[in-house]
């Protein structure tokens, strides 16, 4: 199974390249529930820090300005340490 893809700290140039202001937003308190990815999501945090561990896979920590790419059938744990707010597009 493909692997969480990351871009750390993107920059204007390539949040306006992938017109993230046009994408979704998704809110979540503190949390920790279970994930199934049924398609590629490709998300970019606005606020807060999320800890996604892929079954069978090491921890992946992703804070605001972070995008992160997950590939369709990952099956992970979420668990946000700090309330979240992110754009989101699912492919």
């Amino acid at each position: 199974m493909s692997r969480i893809q990351l871009e750390r700290q993107i920059s204007a140039a390539r949040q306006a390249e992938l017109g993230l202001d046009r994408w979704p937003i998704w809110e979540k308190g503190i949390a920790t529930f279970p994930w199934t990815y049924d398609a590629s999501e490709t998300c970019y945090l606005l606020e807060g820090e999320v800890v996604v561990t892929p079954q069978g896979g090491e921890p992946v920590t992703i804070s605001a300005g972070d995008l992160a790419t997950f590939p369709a059938g990952m099956r992970c744990t979420w668990q946000i340490t700090t309330p979240l707010r992110k754009h989101y597009q699912f492919a």
